[in-house]
């Protein structure tokens, strides 16, 4: 819950930046480095004040190459921090439970990567838990704070397309494919929680949700065609039991129909293609990965007279962080903005960015 009486609100209403602390931002191309480390120097309002990582040792080097003088070997150590107000937890999906109750437990806000948990039971403990302590909370699904996807937003809402009759979404998860790098064996494996649909495909479903409402029913269907991937490395096979296949459907308010195909792997055509058509006109954004919230997204439209699609600029009003350029910097770009509108709603008391309890109705909707 976002609430603008919390502590961390008032903080933000002072002007004073929010002391950041990331439980995962390694030294070595991690996805906190990646993401979360740009995102916070671009927007104003935050400061990164402390990391912890599996030792004291590797800590130490990562605060050496990002310049953080906290460094922690525990994230305990880290939630206890007087300067940390905010706890980042961006390691792989089956540490989320454990490292997001640390920082509940040391009464600090949280921002955890999506998924919130291995499952919905973890994910609703956690949403639970989080409104007991009554501290804002965040989890990171920034695919619909991406500048794109809220410019469709409101081309849709302001009638562009008319009336919505369906939409179409395909995408590849570059992942659960025919190889797999050394460091992502674990996404293979079903009973970990990071698989292709509960990754891109929630991702695209998210972002789906908040261009055109939460779906009213949505059936789900899982395929394994692969049942082991190539490691790029050693060249040895390892085995696959999340599925290489995600396909739904299902309706929207007022009747329009949409549907999914996420396949693993990446195609040789158009790796992320979404069509919003309507009795008026069509919008389509494309990517050239099927991560959305992670990817440069172009937005093309055409209505009324005519017979094709042209590109649609984004108007810089929409562009929250402008220090970040949206195809350099895909990575940090959609979580800068996620940041941004996150200070936005502890000032003005609102609820843009997805929080625990969204997390927890994100995770039913898989279910």
């Amino acid at each position: 819950m976002n609430t603008s009486t919390s502590p961390l609100a008032e903080l933000a209403r002072s002007e004073k930046p929010i002391g950041v602390g990331i439980i995962g931002l390694g030294a070595h191309g991690s996805w906190a480095e990646r993401s979360h480390l740009p995102a916070l120097r671009a927007v104003a309002g935050y400061e990164l004040r402390a990391l912890s990582t599996s030792s004291k040792e590797s800590a130490e080097r990562s605060g050496q190459k990002h310049g953080v003088s906290r460094t922690f070997g525990t994230a305990a150590e880290l939630a206890a921090c007087d300067e940390v107000d905010l706890v980042v937890v961006a390691v792989k999906v089956p540490h989320h439970r454990e490292l997001v109750l640390t920082a509940l437990s040391a009464g600090k806000s949280v921002l955890c990567e999506w998924p919130l948990g291995n499952g919905l039971a973890e994910a609703e403990d956690l949403a639970r838990r989080a409104r007991v302590r009554a501290v804002p909370t965040v989890v990171g699904l920034q695919a619909r704070s991406h500048p794109a996807l809220a410019y469709a937003r409101d081309l849709v809402a302001d009638g562009y397309v008319g009336e919505v009759l369906s939409t179409t979404v395909v995408g590849s998860g570059g992942a659960w494919g025919a190889t797999v790098r050394p460091g992502d064996h674990y996404v293979l494996d079903a009973a970990n929680g990071a698989t292709l649909l509960t990754i891109p495909f929630s991702h695209a479903l998210d972002g789906l949700a908040s261009v055109l409402g939460e779906p009213e029913e949505l059936r789900i269907h899982l395929e394994s065609r692969r049942t082991s991937a190539v490691d790029t490395e050693s060249g040895q096979p390892v085995p696959m039991t999340a599925a290489d296949q995600v396909v739904a459907s299902g309706r929207l308010t007022g009747g329009a129909t949409a549907t999914f195909h996420y396949r693993g792997g990446m195609s040789r055509g158009t790796n992320f293609r979404w069509e919003i058509n309507g009795t008026k006109g069509d919008l389509v954004l494309t990517a050239p990965i099927g991560h959305p919230q992670l990817s440069p997204l172009t937005l093309e439209g055409g209505r009324e007279a005519s017979t094709g699609l042209a590109p649609l600029s984004v108007p810089e009003s929409y562009v929250r962080v402008p220090q970040l350029d949206p195809r350099a910097d895909a990575p940090a770009y959609a979580v800068a903005h996620a940041y941004r509108q996150f200070l936005d709603d502890l000032r003005e008391g609102t609820s843009h960015v997805p929080d625990f309890a969204h997390g927890a109705a994100r995770h039913r909707s898989l279910a």
